[in-house]
């Protein structure tokens, strides 16, 4: 096994024994190594290191810590391992499994294994699927529903039946968006509890994730639209949480589990994480401002930042749209038009699509029509 080296990081990859210098500039890797078809890096400004492994097929990831030694630094080991295929059982013969192949990444860690790692990279980590080809999944989140009304206007217009009907129009129109399919955590008038929205998203292996809302405050003059994402206290809430509850809980950070993690590990696996979501979530929480911003006033001309609940999937990018004050009387009256609501359907649509156009996933059919298209262009 020879090494590469990255700036003040290090790649071990079979077969090369190419290295290059320190610096912003990262040459090429090789490509098709065992599962993985190719591998891309960046060293970034600030010094954060981005290494994105794209792979023709499900593998899984298994990730260990490597103490310091007299040649190398703290080591970060991912074994990609894809599994053999199921024996036939049918007679005459059952099919004898194939040999499963694995792709050791180790990435050494910054000069202390206490210093904190992050990824600026905007897409978690997702294989491609049997077809080689996957649509992108947006899971939309109709906000309260059932028992919780959520926020009431002067004239009995409830929040919960206006998230509802702009879900249902946003993922009519990513449904027929080329390359996109949209999943909803809600569809009728039922409440679903604030962490089984987002497991709802993880199971749907959703790409981004939208909480649709309608915001109410005493004063009745305040109006705009706000667009938030999660706020870093909340995100280190969230992290301690998951540390916490490790041992006896299912949840996988990227694929790898972090019940049998050291906590130094876990926690560098969760930074990884969760500074690759809200670094995307921003970008395109920013997008989908602008684009309500185009429709209509904004209530903040900036992306907020705050704790909630439905914000805080480490391995998915989210954002939480206050569509409009439910307590302004002419905003109630919008917010109960349908027309409306597809304006404000079409306006987080195409801020969506901006990011995924900008930010695009290998492997899924968006990839495949950018390629098509360029290369008409060409």
């Amino acid at each position: 096994m020879h090494w590469l080296r990255l700036g003040y990081a290090h790649a071990a990859l079979p077969s090369s024994g190419r290295s290059f210098p320190a610096g912003n500039s990262v040459a090429s890797l090789p490509a098709d190594e065992g599962v993985v078809k190719s591998l891309r890096a960046a060293q970034r400004d600030n010094g954060d290191l981005r290494i994105v492994l794209d792979v023709t097929a499900t593998v899984r990831p298994q990730a260990r810590w490597i103490e310091a030694n007299s040649d190398v630094g703290p080591r970060l080991v991912l074994d990609l391992t894809q599994p053999g295929p199921v024996k036939d059982t049918s007679p005459p013969l059952p099919v004898a499994p194939k040999e499963a192949t694995a792709l050791n990444v180790a990435l050494a860690a910054a000069p202390s294994p206490a210093t904190s790692v992050s990824s600026p990279d905007p897409i978690p980590f997702k294989s491609a699927s049997s077809a080689g080809t996957r649509d992108l999944i947006i899971a939309i989140d109709a906000g309260h529903g059932g028992e919780d009304p959520g926020a009431i206007g002067n004239n009995g217009v409830r929040e919960k039946n206006v998230t509802l009907a702009i879900a249902r129009q946003l993922k009519e129109r990513i449904d027929n968006e080329p390359g996109m399919r949209a999943v909803l955590t809600r569809d009728g008038d039922y409440f679903v509890p604030l962490r089984d929205r987002i497991n709802r998203a993880r199971q749907f292996q959703a790409d981004m994730f939208v909480s649709i809302h309608a915001d109410s405050v005493r004063d009745s003059h305040v109006t705009g639209s706000s667009v938030y994402t999660l706020s870093p206290k909340g995100a280190t809430n969230e992290a301690a949480r998951w540390l916490a509850d490790r041992e006896n809980a299912a949840d996988m950070v990227g694929g790898v589990s972090l019940e049998d993690k050291n906590n130094l590990l876990a926690s560098v696996l969760l930074d990884l994480t969760q500074g690759a979501s809200m670094s995307a979530s921003m970008d395109a929480a920013a997008r989908v401002l602008k684009q309500l911003d185009g429709m209509g006033s904004v209530h903040h001309s900036l992306v907020q930042q705050a704790g909630f609940v439905v914000l805080k999937s480490p391995d998915i990018p989210s954002m939480l749209v206050e569509t409009a004050f439910i307590s302004n009387p002419i905003e109630e009256a919008r917010l109960n038009d349908a027309q409306h609501q597809g304006r404000l359907a079409t306006a987080i649509l195409a801020g969506v699509r901006d990011y995924f156009y900008t930010n695009t996933p290998p492997n899924t059919r968006l990839a495949q029509l950018k390629a098509t298209r360029q290369a008409r262009n060409d």
